[in-house]
């Protein structure tokens, strides 16, 4: 049972430190519980969470290991910045035709709210790979079997409700003092940072599958 307790709480401590990591997704959540209600980011946050288990799943169940292949990793890396381009302007439009003199809604949309964060957060397969060197690493730090690496991963995956969470509930105190347009243009920050990180991926990828060929002619060249 003091073994059990020691694995949750490293991957809790571990989760915690990936956490301070703030990407977009953070902040996306964070302009749900600002613009529509404290329940909408709380779904976001739930939504980011099963997404991490489903990755630190599949992570120890070895998956990772197919997405170390260059063909697959380029395939699902392709796909998923174009989801990402996309899903930022989409955010982005809606930031912008709401208009800037509109009040905070109140009103709450907890589906939409949940599969918006979920889709987000799923665009990003990838999380696969880091997870498994992760996961590699720490089984032979702490010498943990499978079964220690589930309780391990159930400590990570649970750092998201105690930071997203906790970040939300603390934002939605201060609802009321932050003015519109800083929200508006949160989520078109949020947009921009979406996109942005989409575009320099499939950049790098495509710069990859040019230069490929033609260090494949050059080795052919030398032989």
């Amino acid at each position: 049972m003091k073994k059990t307790f020691s694995i949750l709480k490293n991957g809790l401590g571990v989760g915690l430190i990936i956490q301070l990591a703030i990407g977009p997704i953070f902040f996306f959540v964070i302009s749900l519980a600002l613009q529509k209600t404290v329940f909408d980011g709380l779904m976001g946050v739930l939504a980011a969470t099963i997404v991490s288990y489903i990755y630190i799943a599949l992570s120890i169940l070895g998956v990772g290991e197919l997405l170390e292949n260059k063909k697959v990793k380029k395939v699902f890396g392709i796909v998923s910045s174009i989801i990402l381009v996309i899903f930022g302007v989409i955010i982005i439009n809606g930031a912008i035709s709401s208009g800037i003199s509109e009040t905070v809604v109140n009103t709450t949309d907890l589906f939409s709210s949940f599969t918006s964060v979920f889709l987000l957060a799923i665009s990003n397969p990838l999380s696969i790979v880091f997870f498994t060197g992760l996961f590699s690493a720490k089984a032979i730090e702490y010498n943990l079997q499978k079964k220690e690496l589930y309780l391990f991963g159930l400590g990570v995956g649970f750092s998201t409700i105690i930071f997203m969470g906790g970040s939300v509930l603390f934002f939605s105190l201060l609802k009321g003092t932050i003015p519109v347009i800083v929200i508006q243009i949160l989520n078109i920050t949020v947009g921009t940072l979406i996109i942005g990180y989409g575009l320099i991926r499939l950049v790098q990828l495509l710069k990859k599958t040019t230069h490929q060929p033609s260090k494949l002619r050059s080795e052919k060249d030398i032989n």
